[in-house]
């Protein structure tokens, strides 16, 4: 979109594979200009994982807090440890930690051969669909409106890098 005021610059479009540097622009950009059209200030990631005893990843949840939302970018667990309750533990402790930053609400997607019914489980509802996923599936997008803390939350403590629970019996 160009301003009335400037007339379009000479420019080249170029087409190419993952460009990193690219990326890292567009993400600081697009964070910049959210955080000055809302105030709710820059995303702050969270990670949680779950290691063997042999220190091997059992499975892991990646997401970001920004303002009072919380929004789940992957969750994955192993293949031989999935229906062992490691999902529901990665996604608690992802949403006690929200809480403890001061979210109110979390969201995730999962595409319709992933684990929409696990996160229905979990207190989520669905609130839309989008079509076009290769193979005739979905994305199913869902939301939790999340409880209070536990424990007041510590403002001069940083967030916790990573929440560490017991190996599963």
């Amino acid at each position: 979109m160009t301003s009335p005021h400037q007339p379009p610059v000479t420019a080249s479009l170029l087409i190419g594979a993952k460009d990193a540097a690219l990326q890292q622009r567009l993400d600081d950009e697009l964070t910049a200009f959210n955080a000055k059209a809302t105030g709710a200030g820059d995303p702050e990631p969270i990670s949680v994982k779950v290691t063997d005893t042999d220190g091997e990843l059992v499975g892991g949840l990646t997401a970001w807090v920004w303002g009072s939302c919380c929004a789940v970018d992957m969750l994955w667990v192993r293949a031989d440890q999935r229906h062992a309750g490691w999902g529901g533990k990665l996604l608690r402790a992802a949403e006690e930690e929200s809480a403890r930053r001061g979210c109110t609400e979390m969201i995730v997607s999962s595409f319709t051969f992933q684990a929409p019914d696990f996160y229905r489980g979990h207190g989520y509802r669905e609130t839309g669909r989008t079509d076009g996923i290769p193979g005739g599936h979905q994305d199913v997008h869902f939301h939790k409106v999340l409880t209070a803390p536990r424990t007041q939350p510590h403002l001069d403590r940083a967030p916790a890098p990573m929440i560490e629970h017991p190996r599963a019996t």
